[in-house]
Parts: C-alpha cells; sequence; structure tokens
C-alpha cells in the first residue's frame, strides 16, 4: 500500500519531551530487555521497513513487534508509543548524506539542485513520508544537520536569513508536488488495473472529434510530443526556480551603488505586506498538502 491511502499522521504529537530524549540519546535508557540485541535503532528500522513495505497505517506497535520477532510490551521499554515512534521515524530517513559530493559542487546552485534531486528519491524511497504533517516537526540531529549542511552551502547566496530560509523552502514545496504527482500517477494504474496509455486511448475519440471542430485551436496545434512523457517536467521546473533565484542573487550584488541596499529593502516590504496579508506561503502550502513544506537537507538512509 502506498502513502497517500489512509489517514494524514501528524509530527510531534507525541511527549515531546520523551521524543526529544530519544532523538538526542539524553535520557534514561531501558535495563537490558528479555530480547537480546534489542535497540531503539532496530525498533525504528523495522518501523521504517513496515511502513515502505505495507503504507504508513500498517504501522502499530504490535505488527513492529511482530517484525523483530518478539513481544509488543518489550516494545515499550524503549519508546512510549506509536506517536514518538513516528518522530523518529521521521528523523531516521531524513538523515543527510556523509558525503559532501552529494551536495554537489560546491556552489550554492548545485547545493539547491542537489537537496531537489535528493529529496525526490527520499519520497519515492518512502512515500508515506507524504502522509505525514510535518508542519510541526520534532528537531532531531538528522533534521538539524542536514539544515546545518545546506546553509553552509548557500550562504554564498548572499540573501538575508529568512531568504535563505525561503529558497530551501521553495524547492521543498516544489518537489513535493512533484513527488505527490508521481505517487498517483503510480497509485491509480495499481488501483484500476488500467495502464496510462489504456486510459489516454479510451479517451482519444472523443478528444480528437472535439479537436477538429476548431473549437481549441491552441490545444489542436500543439505538438505530438507536448504531453509526451519523454520531457522531464521534474527538472524543468526545479531548473526555472534556480535561475529566479540566480537572478535574484545577481540583482542583490549590485554594483556597489547602493542596489544591494534598496532590493533588500523592496523585497523585505514585499514579504511583509504578504505576511500582513494572510497566512505565510509555507503554512498555506502546508494545509494544502499535509504540511510537507518544511526544509530538510536530503534523506541518505
Amino acid at each position: 500500500m502506498t502513502g497517500s491511502e489512509g489517514g494524514t499522521r501528524t509530527s510531534g504529537s507525541g511527549d515531546i519531551v520523551r521524543t526529544l530524549e530519544l532523538l538526542w540519546d539524553t535520557g534514561r535508557r531501558p535495563s537490558r530487555g528479555p530480547k537480546p540485541g534489542l535497540t531503539l535503532e532496530r525498533i525504528v528500522e523495522a518501523a521504517v521497513r513496515v511502513a515502505d513495505a505495507e503504507g504508513l497505517e500498517a504501522v502499530s506497535m504490535r505488527r513492529v513487534a511482530t517484525e523483530l520477532g518478539t513481544g509488543t510490551m518489550s516494545l515499550y521499554r524503549y519508546v512510549p508509543g506509536k506517536a514518538e515512534l513516528l518522530d523518529l521515524m521521521l528523523d531516521r530517513v531524513q538523515r543527510p548524506s556523509d558525503d559532501p559530493a552529494d551536495l554537489g559542487d560546491g556552489g550554492w546552485r548545485s547545493a539547491l539542485e542537489a537537496l531537489g534531486r535528493a529529496t525526490l528519491a527520499l519520497y519515492r524511497r518512502h512515500p508515506w513520508l507524504l502522509q505525514v504533517n510535518q508542519s510541526r516537526p520534532i528537531l532531531g540531529p538528522s533534521a538539524l544537520d542536514g539544515m546545518e549542511k545546506m546553509l553552509s552551502r548557500i550562504k554564498s547566496m548572499g540573501l538575508t536569513d529568512p531568504e535563505l530560509v525561503s529558497a530551501i523552502v521553495a524547492v521543498d514545496g516544489y518537489v513535493v508536488g512533484a513527488a505527490r504527482t508521481q505517487l498517483y500517477e503510480a497509485e491509480v494504474e495499481r488501483r484500476t488495473g488500467l495502464t496510462d496509455t489504456e486510459f489516454w486511448a479510451a479517451q482519444a475519440p472523443v478528444l480528437e472529434k472535439f479537436m477538429a471542430s476548431g473549437r481549441y485551436p491552441m490545444l489542436a496545434g500543439l505538438s505530438e510530443d507536448a504531453f509526451g512523457r519523454d520531457f522531464d517536467h521534474f527538472e524543468f521546473g526545479l531548473q526555472r526556480i534556480l535561475d529566479g533565484l540566480e537572478v535574484l542573487v545577481a540583482r542583490r550584488a549590485g554594483a556597489g551603488d547602493g542596489t544591494e541596499d534598496r532590493a533588500r529593502a523592496e523585497d523585505g516590504a514585499r514579504a511583509k505586506d504578504g505576511a500582513e496579508d494572510g497566512p505565510r506561503a509555507e503554512d498555506r502550502a502546508g494545509n494544502k498538502d499535509g504540511g510537507q513544506g518544511r526544509s530538510r537537507g536530503g534523506g541518505a538512509d
């Protein structure tokens, strides 16, 4: 089962203090239990395996215990419950890569480009992530390590701190939408038993009739490959976002004549006006897709 089935889960819905203790290894350690080799790390990894194979709705303390070949109650020696386990799972799968090359060639553009691709790959490996509202994340080592690495790579953009964060949020939000679309495309074929080719072929007679009617000249005039699957829409969109940021970076660089200060003031005023007019863009995006628009450094699990 895929991550879009079942209800939405919410990060940070368990015991926040205890979850932070488990994430940062600052709390009490459980006494040795009856099952040799059982550890918190093994429990989290087993829960991730279940979610990947069967969907997030299948993850329960009992199901994870079965995966590990132990009793359900033995898991409670390590983690209080399913809500806390979810936060541990999120931190585990979003663990950033230790290879500097995975964040591009050192420039800010290649770093954001790598972030976009890595985040898409993360959602493909763990589609259940799209089922989790992460608008209130519990910040563990993986989340902070990823953000630290990404900020260190894009600091050279010369933007303000809120703008640097917003650049990451923009890329992340774009990837979430693309990942959700790809997940739906894969899921609909499984659910209906109808391939994409068969689906569009069934519509062809009616569509061809109306294309020839003259009612839709622009659509009728499109090339045959306009909606072809060979075109990489994800890569095209990602590059255009980065192109826009490149224009902003160049404008901010200015010519030493006060252009940079004026640009900052103008952009800051627009951002303030937008905040006063309604919810922040990332908040609206979070409400729309379950709060997925949070920053991350690209998972390497």
